[in-house]
């Protein structure tokens, strides 16, 4: 690996990743290519799966090659995940590293930014947890762009959850808010919920890191009721008819009837063959919400999360959001529920017959995330 560059150098590449985006960047990995010294714009991908590693490395470097000027390139993986025991993702550094040698590229930093913490992984130097983003020597604005941004979202969210929250109970409820108001965009995203397959079709068709934050709080909210959240599992395991199933099931179900088998066993991981790529779309959503969800408001999409990557073969990615919806949420239910998936390493019937057909381990990464 080469040599790091100036802290300061490090930082001002931190601060001007948001400008070259278009956007804050969320959960990935950033490439910057570099002409000599003149940064030629950012790239954001998605972080690879452990088995996809060295196929995800040529893939990226192959992209930065297809710029005739470029000669130099910095990467930068972002993460939910603390840094307290070395930096994360070293393994994807290092494949990187190994294809810009046999490219003749040269890697003049590798940084990595966590939750409170960032780090350089050409810094032998580098703290085993990272350097605070709140620490005297980062610059303001490069704190601003990294650390400060996601508080920053997950404060608009619990801003629109509570506006959603008394919409909810005017509309539902008929309570009138004290001062008599209702954010009108509170009332609008109220509305959607009287056709749950729309709004979660919608929502799986959308850009994760471009969401608003009343898209982001709705989907908090639905994710946090078992009786929606299972027709957003049940619709992204299939098609907008699946959400329509579920949604009638569940008010027959609330009426005293019994829960189609044919459904229920589907939350299993049995019966009808899944949607995979819709499975996976809807984590990378789901993700993302859960992200920029206020703390005691999580636990819900964490949780749907957990049974979206169970769902797809990424058993590690669940046990860690199940325990994380456990955490906030002792005994939630759907979160529970997957632990004990986990625990007697049962798995979806078609993850099963994927992992048959192909001999090898089968999972798939979070784009987002």
């Amino acid at each position: 690996m080469s040599t790091v560059i100036r802290s300061a150098q490090s930082l001002q590449l931190l601060s001007d990743i948001p400008r070259l985006l278009g956007h804050p960047p969320r959960v990935g990995l950033v490439l910057v290519p570099f002409a000599r010294s003149r940064t030629m714009g950012a790239l954001r991908l998605d972080l690879p799966a452990a088995a996809d590693l060295e196929l995800a490395a040529a893939a990226a470097i192959g992209l930065v090659c297809r710029l005739p000027d470029a000669d130099q390139l910095a990467v930068v993986i972002y993460t939910d995940d603390p840094i307290v025991d070395g930096l994360p993702h070293d393994d994807l550094v290092q494949a990187l590293a190994r294809r810009c040698e046999v490219c003749g590229l040269y890697l003049r930093e590798a940084l990595c930014v966590g939750a409170r913490a960032w780090g350089s992984y050409l810094d032998p130097e580098c703290p085993p947890g990272g350097v605070p983003l709140d620490s005297p020597g980062v610059a303001p604005d490069a704190a601003a762009c990294v650390g400060g941004a996601l508080d920053e979202v997950r404060e608009q969210t619990a801003v629109a959850l509570s506006a959603i929250d008394t919409a909810v109970c005017a509309v539902c409820d008929g309570d009138a808010p004290p001062d008599g108001r209702i954010d009108p965009r509170a009332l609008c995203a109220t509305c959607r919920l009287d056709d749950l397959p729309a709004l979660f079709e919608e929502a799986l068709g959308l850009d994760p890191e471009l969401l608003d934050p009343f898209t982001v709080a709705l989907l908090v909210w639905a994710l946090d009721r078992p009786g929606s959240r299972d027709v957003a599992l049940l619709q992204w395991c299939g098609a907008v008819a699946d959400g329509d199933a579920a949604v009638e099931a569940q008010a027959r179900w609330e009426a005293g009837d019994e829960y189609p088998p044919d459904l229920g066993e589907r939350l299993w991981g049995d019966g009808v063959q899944a949607d995979v790529h819709r499975l996976s779309a809807a984590r990378e959503l789901v993700h993302e919400v859960a992200s920029r969800a206020p703390v005691e408001r999580r636990a819900g999409s964490l949780a749907a999360c957990a049974w979206l990557s169970w769902a797809v073969g990424d058993l590690d990615a669940a046990a860690d959001q199940a325990t994380g919806a456990c955490a906030i949420e002792p005994e939630h239910g759907l979160a529970e529920l997957v632990r004990s998936f986990l625990a007697a390493q049962h798995r979806p019937a078609w993850e099963r017959e994927a992992t048959s057909r192909a001999g090898t381990g089968w999972s798939h990464g979070c784009r987002a995330r």
